[in-house]
């Protein structure tokens, strides 16, 4: 059996990470797996390790018409989307998720930005304002500066973007919460002064005496890098050129291996994981110092779109959305990532936002219409949430969420067709949909996990 001392840590982590938890329960239940003679060091690590990466949405509300948080949670529990971003701390949805479990990114928005930069006490408020009412009930994880500053055209804004994030960072440890939140920002692809081969990318060189001292202050506070990465926008602009395919993430093992990185050797069968790598090497290049985890903040595809929009149809978007979620299920990361470094994504959006400016596109990137329907078929099953004020548009009605099984069971579509005979991504389950939550986490990487396979593996503390 387990030593008193590493039993009593065990719970300590429980107790100590999740209030109210129940310690005893999942001790036990640990205890036991890990002592049944019956389970290999190979099974027991991979009870430890998920490889699985943890679906995130972008929640966005630039719209009139949305249903109600609540309504939203039904939704996001039919996804078993654990991890949600909004683009403020808008305090209802907050509210709504309290006791939920999911993890939550806020934003503080752009015009805030050089205030926090010129007045540390306007950071302390805006926390004491927005985030101390929700913690830890609503478990708020991280907190984005701004979106896309470096690559705004207001230089006073770009001179703020630090600034504001270590006055940010700095009211949070004031208040004993940089444990559980960390702050970082959302970049653009436009950061990039190429970004293929993946392995020559670079930052720009007149952004770098601003991204050099960020990636120094995101690794010293253990801060994710956050990228938006779109490659429907290289699509878009390019349709004969950019081959389908490649951009949806294949489809039924067709070129398998579209792109070799002419430096490295590594092959590319998708553009967001080239996109990531991309990233990556740029970090690299800065020079600042240590690892940095990169996260997808934004990525989807558009289910409709202007004329002069190629590629924007529900077809492509369920291929994209579906072959996305599935690769995020088997827990793949980037080719040039490390081994079982799945890649953390987060789907935009959540709904079709009707107020969006731009064109068509911006305006359909949803998985829902606002009445809860879904845009197209990702093979989605859900209560029927009411509430929506959908327009003719937005194909209002109908009754609630019954789609057919699989992520992209629309079958054939224009431009490519539809994924048809892919399996369930795994994320879409009726399930989920009436499941509380569940309150605690993965916890592969955590300390205290660590020192139990350690112990276990060399034989110590068992008798």
């Amino acid at each position: 059996m387990l030593c008193p001392e590493l039993t009593h840590l065990l719970d300590c982590y429980y107790t100590d990470q999740f209030k109210p938890a129940p310690t005893m329960a999942l001790s036990r239940l640990l205890l036991l797996l890990l002592a049944a003679s019956s389970l290999t060091t190979t099974v027991i690590l991979a009870l430890l390790h998920p490889t699985s990466a943890a679906l995130g949405i972008n929640y966005g509300q630039v719209a009139d018409n949305l249903p109600p948080p609540q309504s939203a949670a039904i939704l996001l529990r039919a996804l078993n989307a654990t991890k949600v971003k909004l683009y403020d701390a808008d305090p209802r949805v907050l509210s709504a998720f309290s006791g939920s479990g999911v993890d939550f990114t806020v934003g503080l928005p752009d015009n805030l930005v050089p205030k926090l930069a010129a007045d540390p006490s306007a950071a302390a408020a805006w926390v004491k304002s927005n985030l101390l009412p929700h913690l830890p009930a609503t478990r708020i994880t991280a907190v984005t500066v701004g979106n896309e500053v470096l690559t705004g055209d207001d230089p006073a804004m770009l001179k703020s973007l630090l600034p504001a994030m270590e006055s940010l960072h700095a009211a949070l440890m004031a208040c004993k919460a940089t444990s559980r939140v960390v702050v970082t920002t959302a970049h653009s692809l436009a950061v990039l002064s190429s970004s293929f081969p993946p392995s020559g990318a670079a930052f720009r060189r007149e952004l770098l005496p601003y991204m050099t001292p960020l990636l120094s202050f995101l690794a010293k506070t253990n801060s994710p890098f956050l990228v938006n990465a779109y490659p429907y926008f290289a699509y878009k602009a390019d349709p004969s050129t950019v081959d389908l395919d490649y951009v949806l993430f294949g489809s039924g093992g067709s070129k398998p291996d579209a792109v070799v990185d002419s430096g490295t050797g590594l092959r590319y069968n998708n553009m967001l994981h080239a996109q990531v790598d991309a990233v990556r090497s740029a970090i690299c290049a800065a020079d600042y110092g240590q690892k940095i985890e990169i996260v997808v903040s934004e990525t989807g595809w558009p289910s409709a779109g202007d004329a002069d929009e190629a590629g924007a149809t529900p077809a492509n978007a369920a291929r994209y959305n579906g072959n996305l979620m599935r690769m995020m299920k088997e827990g793949k990361g980037t080719p040039a990532a490390g081994e079982g470094e799945p890649l953390q994504v987060y789907v935009f959006a959540l709904f079709n936002e009707n107020l969006k400016p731009g064109p068509a596109s911006e305006r359909h990137y949803g998985l829902f219409r606002p009445d809860g329907t879904p845009a197209y078929d990702v093979g989605v099953k859900a209560p029927a949430i009411g509430g929506g004020k959908g327009t003719d548009e937005e194909g209002g009605g109908g009754g609630g969420l019954v789609v057919g099984e699989g992520p992209a069971g629309a079958g054939a579509g224009s431009d490519g067709g539809g994924a048809g005979g892919m399996d369930s991504t795994g994320f879409y389950t009726i399930s989920a949909a009436t499941r509380k939550a569940k309150r605690w986490r993965c916890m592969g990487s955590s300390p205290v996990m660590a020192v139990l396979v350690l112990a276990m593996l060399s034989g110590l503390c068992w008798s």
